[in-house]
């Protein structure tokens, strides 16, 4: 695996998942502290970006109001907007602070659904820069990754999802998306699989 052809794509880690007093956190936190995600995620990044793979991040936000989403939302966009969570400018919306962006990384704007593809320019971003593998982690397992996962296998990237670095809403979800889903769109890969792959081990 060639790291310069190469992107983690970190998808919300934002306080209101990662963080105590988030507006979601509470939800994800078991799940979270069952796959160590975060310092799997902080590992990889900090070796992925040492081995001169590009870091991506792809953080969610809304205004105040959520006037961008319809005026009755339903499913997880309802929880969303019902808890508060994700306001462009609040702590809440903020990228955790052990995974803040570095210089050369990048920040992708206008993430809206669930998909990080589909309100941003990641796409062209990634062709830019000449990527054609994209490791994901984030949250929720089974919603914003996946969706993104699904998008990047059919726009033809080699995709791997990190299953030791993403949360869901219980175990039960979170099991079944990395046995069932995961492997009809991307190879799931332990975060340490993946950096060993990029270290050409």
């Amino acid at each position: 695996m060639d790291p310069k052809s190469t992107a983690v794509v970190l998808i919300e880690y934002q306080n209101d998942f990662t963080t105590e007093g988030g507006t979601l956190h509470a939800a994800v936190k078991p799940v979270m502290e069952q796959t160590n995600m975060l310092a799997n995620t902080v590992e990889t990044v900090k070796q992925a970006r040492a081995a001169g793979a590009t870091i991506v991040y792809a953080p969610i936000t809304f205004t105040e109001d959520y006037h961008e989403l319809s005026s009755s939302p339903y499913g997880i966009l309802k929880g969303v907007v019902d808890s508060k969570s994700f306001r462009k400018g609040s702590w809440g919306a903020e990228i955790i602070e052990i995974l803040k962006p570095e210089a050369g990384d990048i920040v992708v704007e206008g993430k809206r659904g669930l998909c990080g593809f589909a309100t941003t320019n990641l796409d062209f971003i990634l062709r830019s820069r000449g990527i054609s593998t994209i490791a994901l982690g984030g949250f929720l397992t089974n919603c914003c990754v996946e969706s993104t996962m699904r998008t990047g296998y059919e726009k033809g990237y080699d995709v791997i999802t990190l299953t030791d670095c993403t949360a869901a809403l219980s175990e039960e979800e979170q099991r079944l998306a990395v046995e069932k889903n995961y492997p009809m769109f991307s190879k799931p890969m332990k975060h340490g699989d993946f950096l060993a792959a990029l270290a050409g081990a």
